[in-house]
């Protein structure tokens, strides 16, 4: 079965680094805009929780802050579970094997700061946050 992902959003937060055991895992939540206005001339918004593993949670974690651009891909995971009225609920989250920046280096951020490591995510926004394509 085919399940495959690809989102882009601003970070509602900063990234939330825990360890599972041994296992960095990463949490956080982008906001996205749909691509269509309401009736009311408004633009919504969906809130995604994304959840990153491994080596892939410690570079987001370091390197993502809130409001930076972020495109995450991955797959879609759906959580069943019982309230406490004993209804059934989900929780949706993408569990991201990929996470880009989407837009530029701040221009507030320290020149001195450590890069990201060769190879980690690609910097292919430009200065206004837009995507080029």
């Amino acid at each position: 079965m085919l399940n495959h992902i690809v989102m882009a959003g601003r970070l509602t937060k900063d990234p939330e680094l825990r360890k599972a055991g041994e296992i960095s895992v990463c949490s956080f939540r982008i906001a996205c805009d749909r691509d269509f206005k309401t009736k009311d001339g408004e633009k919504e918004t969906d809130f995604v929780d994304v959840v990153v593993w491994r080596k892939l949670a410690d570079n987001v974690a370091k390197y993502f802050t809130k409001g930076r651009m972020a495109i995450v891909e991955g797959r879609l995971q759906i959580h069943p579970w019982t309230d406490q009225e004993g209804g059934k609920r989900f929780s949706t989250e993408i569990v991201a094997e990929h996470v880009y920046f989407g837009d530029s280096k701040p221009k507030a951020q320290d020149e001195d700061a450590s890069e990201p490591p060769e190879g980690f995510v690609p910097d292919f926004g430009n200065e206004d946050g837009e995507l080029p394509f």
